[in-house]
């Protein structure tokens, strides 16, 4: 088998430039042996990846063409999975801890992130080639229109370097957007001062409304929001911000 035909329904463009290849597989900077590949394809950074011998490599794909084309065309690929990303218990496979990199399909980018959120403790490092938009929504600072939901909630517990820009023409078929390449690793947080599960609901109920102050958009979850936040919108708070203001909304409720 020489040639995967792209899916639409699993939002493959496979990437053809060999540079742009390399320096996403360069970008991977961590001692960490075990790295898992999302989504390798045709094996455009698989082969890179290879290529260096302190890596113990993994690689989970659902499209069963690209497992054939993999196997034929990787032999020494020893770690194949088949199997959905997102419904793979992948934690459990590895012993320690493990790194992320990928081509992430951009119909479920931001699924991929949450799920490495949830594993957090395990994955040190991510990098990943996303929707140039994913990632600047990701990677942006609080003041701007592009701040989020997934920049609050992965800015908690990773820093955020917004690598390269990548144009559509080097995929097969050709996106309709650019692509942006962003590396995540893990901060010192090992657990905020506030529950967590609260301050993810905090966050996304801010931000479903985010064109709202704060009094008016968390109504639903405390009548009383603290003064020093209740005028602002969401995009105005800080990731330490959103940390405080769930704290003290806690300390509200249960009074």
């Amino acid at each position: 088998m020489n040639f995967v035909k792209p899916k639409k329904s699993l939002g493959q463009h496979f990437l053809t430039d060999q540079n742009i290849a390399r320096k996403i597989v360069d970008s991977l900077d961590t001692e960490i042996r075990d790295i898992l590949e999302i989504g390798p394809g045709t094996g455009v950074l698989t082969q890179y990846l290879l290529q260096r011998p302190e890596i113990n490599l993994h690689v989970i794909e659902i499209d069963r063409e690209s497992v054939s084309f993999l196997h034929q065309n990787f032999p020494q690929l020893e770690n194949v999975w088949s199997e959905d990303f997102l419904k793979s218990p992948v934690d459990e496979k590895f012993a320690g801890k493990f790194c992320v990199i990928g081509n992430f399909p951009y119909n479920i980018s931001s699924q991929i992130f949450f799920k490495v959120l949830g594993m957090r403790n395990r994955v040190p490092q991510v990098v990943g080639m996303v929707q140039k938009e994913v990632a600047e929504r990701i990677a942006s600072k609080h003041g701007s229109k592009n701040y989020g939901i997934l920049s609050v909630i992965l800015q908690a517990f990773y820093d955020i370097e917004y690598l390269f820009t990548v144009n559509e023409y080097v995929f097969f078929p050709p996106p309709k957007v650019k692509s942006a390449v962003i590396r995540l690793k893990r901060n010192q947080v090992e657990q905020l001062t506030c529950n967590e599960d609260f301050f993810v609901t905090v966050v996304k109920t801010a931000f479903n409304q985010r064109r709202k102050m704060m009094r008016n958009s968390l109504k639903s979850i405390c009548e009383e929001i603290p003064e020093i936040y209740a005028e602002k919108r969401p995009e105005q708070l800080s990731v330490a911000d959103f940390i405080e203001l769930t704290r003290l909304i806690e300390n509200l409720i249960k009074k």
